[in-house]
C-alpha cells in the first residue's frame, strides 16, 4: 500500500497499522486466559520484527525503508504484549508515533525538494542543501535506533530488558531475536543517513538546480515532532512505566 507522504505519516505512525496492537492491548483480559495464545503472539511479533528489519536492510526507496521499520517496531509491540507487558507495549506505540511521523514527513521533504525522486542511490551530499531536514532525520533515526535517552530508548530498551527478565524459553528466544532486529534497525538507519546526506552527490543536474529546503509552513511540523522525539519518552516514562503506575 502506497500513498502521499503525509498520509503515510498518519497511518504508519498513529492510526491504521497500530490499530491491531491497540486491539490486543484492549483485549488483554481475554488473552490472559490462554498461555498458548500469548506465546503465539510473542512468536509472531518476534518474527515480524526480524523479518521486516531484514527486508528494510535491502531496500533502496527511502519511504519503503521507513515503512518496513514501522513493521519491525510493530513486532516489538506485539511480542511485548505477548509477554503480558501491555503498558510498555502501549508506551512504545505512543513513542513510535512521534519519531515515525517525523521520519515520514522528513522523507516527504526530501522527495519534494528532489522532484519526486525516492531512490537514495540517486541522492547524496544533501546535508549541505537540506540542513534542517538532515537534523530532523538524524533525530528521528536516533530515536528509532533507541540511542540512550532518546524517546525510543525508554520503551524499546525496556521491552528487551523485560523480555530477558522472564527467564522462559520463549522470552529468551524473543530477546535475542529483538536484539538482532535492533542491530539491523541501526544498520539500515545509518545506511539511509549515509547515502542520502553524507555520501558524494549522485543526482542529475536538473535536480541539483531545483533542490530546496521546504518552506516554513511545511517544516514547522518537523520541528515540533523533533522536540517530541527527543523529550516525549523521558516526560511520559513515569506515567506509562513507573512503579505502581495506574495511568
Amino acid at each position: 500500500m502506497e500513498g502521499p507522504t503525509p498520509v503515510s505519516a498518519l497511518i504508519h505512525a498513529a492510526t491504521m497499522v497500530t490499530a491491531g496492537v491497540f486491539l490486543v492491548i484492549r483485549s488483554c483480559f481475554l488473552f490472559e486466559y490462554s498461555v498458548s495464545v500469548l506465546l503465539f503472539i510473542s512468536f509472531v511479533g518476534g518474527m515480524t520484527a526480524l523479518f521486516s528489519s531484514l527486508i528494510g536492510t535491502f531496500q533502496f526507496d527511502i519511504k519503503r525503508i521507513v515503512a518496513y521499520s514501522t513493521c519491525s517496531q510493530l513486532g516489538y509491540m506485539f511480542f511485548s504484549a505477548g509477554l503480558s507487558i501491555y503498558t510498555i507495549s502501549l508506551f512504545h506505540l505512543f513513542n513510535h508515533a512521534f519519531f515515525k511521523a517525523l521520519l515520514f514527513l522528513s522523507m516527504g521533504s526530501i522527495i519534494h525538494g528532489l522532484m519526486d525522486e525516492q531512490d537514495f542511490r540517486k541522492m547524496g551530499g544533501l546535508a549541505y542543501v537540506f540542513p534542517l531536514t538532515y537534523i530532523c532525520v538524524l533525530i528521528g533515526s536516533i530515536a528509532l535506533m533507541a540511542i540512550p535517552y532518546s524517546t525510543g530508548f525508554f520503551s524499546k530498551d525496556f521491552i528487551l530488558e523485560l523480555s530477558f527478565a522472564f527467564f522462559n524459553v520463549m522470552s529468551i528466544f524473543i530477546y535475542f531475536v529483538g536484539t538482532f532486529a535492533a542491530f539491523l534497525t541501526a544498520f539500515y538507519s545509518t545506511r539511509l543517513l549515509f547515502w542520502v546526506f553524507l555520501s558524494n552527490l549522485n543526482s542529475f543536474k536538473p535536480y541539483v538546480y531545483d533542490i530546496h529546503e521546504p518552506k516554513f509552513f511545511m517544516s514547522f511540523t518537523l520541528y515540533i515532532l523533533s522536540i517530541f522525539s527527543i523529550f516525549a519518552g523521558y516526560c511520559f516514562s513515569e506515567a506509562f512505566a513507573g512503579i505502581g503506575s495506574n495511568f
